[in-house]
């Protein structure tokens, strides 16, 4: 292999560029923002050209949105398929985010865009409207009286902890958990919670 067929850091060029790509969109996106991630930055952080970044995505904007597809695409796997938990304690796992966890990208992305036509701003619909569903399905395996109401409560009070998590830089997790407790119990009848 001739140095011209090799990248900045000795890697071949081409193979892998599109996951180098997304690999340092996730990183900067999340890190900075999506506006204030030019794609000059995100090359350089991928070690591709231009020209290869474009093959591999024709705009910025469908870098974002594949970003988002690929964020959670099981919907909350570590939550919802847990065998080892009741659906009660799977709902308020929900609740229980490491503090690794990035916060909510949708949210972020949905904020920063204003566009409800971008292809971003419609995963970020469906992928809400997925965990919504989520925990009315898993409300339901609890014995809620009304799934639906509790589920729609439940995916409110992730996003407003995501949110408030975000703006003050401080997790308001443990607080919404409090709350969510609250509402499960009052939602699924004693009988059930057995």
């Amino acid at each position: 292999m001739t140095e011209l067929e090799k990248g900045p850091l000795g890697q071949r060029r081409g193979r892998g560029a599109r996951e180098r790509i997304i690999g340092a969109s996730q990183q900067l996106f999340r890190d900075q923002g999506i506006n204030r991630t030019g794609m000059d930055q995100l090359c350089a952080a991928a070690q591709v050209s231009k020209r290869t970044a474009y093959q591999h995505f024709a705009n910025k904007d469908e870098l974002v949105a594949e970003y988002l597809r690929r964020f959670d695409p099981d919907v909350m796997p570590g939550v919802f398929d847990r065998p080892d938990l009741t659906p009660r304690e799977r709902l308020l796992a929900a609740f229980a985010m490491p503090e690794t966890t990035p916060l909510c990208p949708y949210i972020a992305a949905s904020v920063e865009l204003h566009d409800p036509e971008h292809p971003a701003s419609e995963y970020a619909r469906e992928y809400k409207t997925a965990i919504a569903a989520r925990l009315t399905e898993t409300a339901r395996e609890a014995g809620a009286t009304n799934p639906e109401q509790l589920g729609e409560q439940l995916a409110l009070l992730i996003d407003g902890a995501s949110a408030r998590t975000r703006v003050l830089n401080s997790d308001s997790f443990p607080t919404a958990a409090a709350i969510a407790v609250v509402l499960i119990d009052n939602a699924i009848p004693a009988a059930a919670q057995r």
